[in-house]
């Protein structure tokens, strides 16, 4: 548990200098608290009070455990990307397990529960950068009112790129993103769709007219009443780079995926650009890759923490809980037991032996 309370002395505390409660004491509670469930600052005041003689075994609370409306206060205040810097801290020896060639992933996710009836559609995310392999959070960015580009490229920048595959969707298909993973010393590859119409028209037409014989990468996936097959094909495309003045850009994927469910047949054309040339099978598996974000950080985020539902709203609110949320996600998933996540969750509310485990990186089945 030091290892937590060491990194949360890195969060600047905004409060008056008579606050009573050590901001990392508090913050370890809302943690912990989320970690077996919580999802409102009442709840953290709840958790804290029902549990508060498992955390006198580690914290002094000299004035026990803090309001819901301290929690509140507290979490309007502070700011999420020091709080999430915190943790990366934490979860550093896990992230030292990247490898040349791990796909990271960028997408952004809105805090729907966030966004107040006066306020327009174009609500608060989180902008996550995510480590398929891993499946390990390294960075995530608070994106106020439609800056998700803006929120990206801050959350690249904040991680070490060399060697790795970063994936996104056709949003992050352009220039600004480009140029900051080049400069990072990473590979990209990204949806190319048309807002990037003049790109997307020239990738279309280097795979006009290609033979049979024709490198390909063939897969078939079956389940639950459903056939897929995807087939892949990469091309060279260093000359129009230049002349798009897209930097970086080496080449086109093309992906084709064939649907047959229920007897009923369909298909999908995706295109990709390319900072590098790879093979067929390697332009599938990073694609595949990039869905982790998607099916292993915000799905399980919306299902097993119900952030949808979540309602806070205010100020920096909203954004610090996500980090939360995020991180305990990470944190849970050190223990490699075969139990579901949502068990784990719920075992590390039910046995305090078992939330120890899984706090000091040593959970077991």
């Amino acid at each position: 548990m030091q290892i937590f309370l060491s990194a949360f002395d890195d969060v600047p505390d905004p409060r008056a200098s008579n606050a009573r409660h050590d901001l990392g004491e508090l913050l370890v509670i809302a943690f912990v608290s989320v970690l077996c469930g919580s999802s409102s600052c009442a709840e953290m005041a709840a958790f804290g009070r029902a549990k508060e003689s498992l955390f006198r075994g580690f914290l002094r609370l000299r004035h026990a455990i803090p309001s819901h409306d301290t929690f509140s206060e507290v979490f309007r205040m502070i700011d999420p990307k020091a709080l999430d810097a915190a943790f990366g801290k934490v979860l550093a020896d896990v992230a030292a397990l990247l490898k040349d060639g791990d796909v990271i992933a960028i997408d952004g996710k809105a805090l729907r529960g966030a966004r107040d009836k006066t306020e327009s559609a174009r609500t608060r995310m989180m902008v996550s950068a995510y480590a398929a392999r891993l499946r390990l959070t390294l960075a995530t960015v608070p994106a106020d009112r439609g800056s998700e580009l803006d929120a990206a490229i801050e959350a690249l920048g904040l991680i070490a790129l060399r060697g790795k595959v970063i994936t996104g969707d056709a949003l992050h298909c352009n220039r600004r993103t480009v140029a900051a993973i080049n400069a990072g010393g990473g590979d990209w590859c990204l949806a190319l769709k048309a807002n990037q119409e003049s790109l997307l028209s020239d990738a279309r037409g280097c795979f006009t007219g290609l033979g049979a014989a024709y490198p390909e990468a063939v897969t078939e996936d079956t389940g639950h009443g459903r056939r897929e097959t995807r087939k892949a094909i990469v091309v060279s495309a260093k000359a129009l780079g230049e002349y798009h003045e897209f930097p970086g850009l080496k080449g086109f994927g093309r992906i084709e995926a064939i649907r047959e469910m229920d007897g009923k047949v369909t298909s999908e054309t995706r295109f990709f650009a390319l900072s590098w040339t790879p093979a067929p099978e390697v332009l599938l598996s990073t694609v595949r890759d990039h869905w982790a974000i998607e099916n292993a950080l915000h799905w399980q985020l919306d299902v097993s923490f119900r952030e949808d539902a979540a309602r806070n709203r205010k100020d920096n609110g909203p954004g610090n809980l996500a980090v939360l949320r995020r991180r305990a996600l990470d944190v849970v998933r050190r223990d490699t037991s075969k139990e579901s996540l949502s068990i784990k969750l719920k075992k590390a509310g039910w046995s305090d032996e078992y939330l120890r485990s899984v706090l000091n990186g040593l959970a077991t089945p």
